[in-house]
Order: structure tokens, then C-alpha cells, then sequence
């Protein structure tokens, strides 16, 4: 039986070699949050942002949502793999950080594509629902404690076929810690639970940067 392997930094190297080359762009996003902000873990890896693409192309997505920006790097990077006329609903409550994403996608031009709503996601959710749009990806990155909320509004807005990806579903092994029991980790906890029994979608948990969750709802 083959089991996971730890990734050191000469695994990290060759994988580096292996997978496409980050975009100048994000490589400066990446330095600049990593500069400017308290938090620059919250960034996802550029291996997790390549693998998010690579989804995007193969299901053709043209309607993509986030819920949670921050600096904005997995929407840019989600925006490069989309055509022109593609629509990305972008979703926050921090002015602050996404102040620096709109810099970004002006500069990389495609922020014309982007609809940032500075608002709790959960109004925005429950707006798209009511004006009936559809989504073909769906990116989930936010505060944990509505994890369940975001991903009953992601399976009710995406296309039949449609593709839901929830960040941090490892929570750095605390969800597998029997001495935690933060709110956050409960929460993470219940949603794992949630949708490994959840027949309204296929679904895969990975160990892909901080624990990746897929569900393709059927």
C-alpha cells in the first residue's frame, strides 16, 4: 500500500520543476502579502493554485465564485485560466486587503472580469440564489465557522457537474487532534463529516496544502 511522503525541500524543488512556472505576477502578489499583511499563510501554495487551473480548464468553467479574496491571488490565478468573458464573483468583508487584489488584477487586466462584493458572503450567497445564477467552480477560503453556510450556498449556486473546493480542511492536523476543540476546528469537523455522507455530490478529501476538499455536485 502506498502511503503519503513528507515533502522536503528537495521534494519541493523537483515537484517546483515539474509543474508549471508561477506567473511573474503572482509571484509578486505572493511577496507583497507576504510583506504587508500579519497572515501571509493564508495564501494558498502555488501548487494548489496550478491545481485549481488545471480544474477550471478540464470542466471549461466560465462562472467561477470565491468566497474569501484576501490579496486576491487564487482569483487572479483562477482568472488566468478562464477566457475573457468569463464572470468571477469575488466575495469579502475586508476592504483592507482587498484594496491590493484590485491593484493586482488591474494590473494583470482582468479586473473588468471580477465582481468584488465587500459584504458578508453569506448576503451575497442568498442574492445569486434569488436572481437565479449558476456557477461552474466554486473556491471556499473564509472564516470557518460558516463553512456550512458557504458550501450549502455553493451546492445550491453551482451547475449540475459543477465543482466545489473547500481550503484548510486539515486545519493544520487539528481536526485529527482529539485536544482540540476551538470552534473553528469543530466546525471543519462537521462539514468533513458532512459531506463524506453527502449523496447530493461526489466528493474527495486530499491532502493537497492544508487539506483540499472537492464535491461535484450531481
Amino acid at each position: 500500500m502506498s502511503e503519503s511522503i513528507e515533502l522536503g525541500p528537495i521534494l519541493r524543488h523537483y515537484l517546483a520543476a515539474h509543474n508549471p512556472a508561477e506567473p511573474a505576477i503572482l509571484q509578486r502578489l505572493r511577496a507583497k502579502t507576504e510583506s504587508a499583511t500579519d497572515a501571509p499563510q493564508m495564501l494558498i501554495s502555488w501548487e494548489q493554485a496550478a491545481f485549481m487551473q488545471l480544474l477550471a480548464r478540464a470542466t471549461r468553467a466560465r462562472r467561477y465564485l470565491e468566497i474569501g479574496v484576501f490579496t486576491g491571488y487564487s482569483s487572479l490565478a483562477m482568472a488566468f485560466a478562464m477566457p475573457e468573458d468569463a464572470r468571477i464573483v469575488a466575495c469579502d468583508v475586508s476592504a483592507e486587503w482587498t484594496a491590493i487584489a484590485r491593484r493586482y488584477w488591474e494590473e494583470a487586466g482582468v479586473a473588468g472580469r471580477i465582481d468584488l462584493q465587500l459584504r458578508p458572503a453569506a448576503d451575497s450567497i442568498n442574492e445569486l440564489i434569488a436572481g437565479g445564477e449558476a456557477f461552474d467552480i466554486c473556491f471556499i477560503d473564509a472564516d470557518k465557522e460558516n463553512y456550512d453556510v458557504y458550501y450549502e450556498g455553493a451546492l445550491s449556486l453551482l451547475r449540475p457537474g459543477g465543482i466545489v473546493m473547500l481550503d484548510n480542511m486539515l486545519w493544520g492536523g487539528k481536526v485529527a487532534d482529539p485536544a482540540a476543540g476551538d470552534l473553528a476546528t469543530e466546525a471543519i469537523r462537521a462539514l468533513n463529516r458532512k459531506i463524506a455522507g453527502d449523496t447530493r455530490a461526489a466528493r474527495c478529501l486530499t491532502a493537497i496544502g492544508d487539506g483540499l476538499a472537492l464535491a461535484v455536485k450531481l
